[in-house]
């Protein structure tokens, strides 16, 4: 491979994060494996836990569950030592097309909470992954973005790519 050919490889796995709108925060990454498999990993508790945290952030997933059925909830434990209680995340699942979309909502935010929508969309044996965060208002989405609270990370889909191609052991 040319370097003009790994910089372009580079360039089409890079994750974007547009605000679409006053309400909505929409994050594109394209993933080194087909939409079904991706779909498992998002989906998957086992396989879920080794690649939603980013490991930067020093926080451990404690507990995972996941019902991935329409009315089906999730919830998720992280640990930190800036938080000896925990952190609790957790909301019901909205719609779920298998393997192409999922949506549901993050409760623990209350009436601020956004729902998130993803899409998986097989590109020449890849998936494009397209999270779109809808919050209830702009103030929300605002202090979201000033807390650092959107939580999307490309370090994440980095360790995704690494548990589906097994590196990640």
């Amino acid at each position: 491979m040319t370097e003009g050919e790994a910089h372009q490889a580079r360039a089409a796995h890079r994750m974007t994060t547009e605000r679409a709108s006053d309400r909505e925060l929409v994050v594109t990454r394209t993933v080194d494996a087909p939409p079904d498999v991706v779909w498992k990993a998002w989906t998957n508790a086992d396989l879920f836990r080794r690649w939603w945290v980013p490991k930067s952030l020093g926080l451990t997933l404690t507990a995972c569950e996941l019902d991935v059925r329409e009315g089906g909830s999730y919830r998720l434990v992280f640990e930190h030592p800036a938080a000896p209680d925990g952190m609790v995340f957790h909301g019901r699942y909205v719609e779920v097309t298998p393997p192409s979309r999922l949506v549901w909502t993050n409760d623990e935010a209350g009436a601020d909470g956004q729902v998130t929508t993803v899409t998986f969309k097989e590109d020449a044996g890849r998936t494009r992954v397209v999270v779109r965060d809808l919050y209830p208002t702009k103030r929300a989405l605002d202090e979201a973005l000033e807390s650092g609270s959107t939580g999307w990370n490309d370090e994440s889909f980095a360790q995704l790519e690494d548990v589906l191609s097994g590196a990640a052991g």
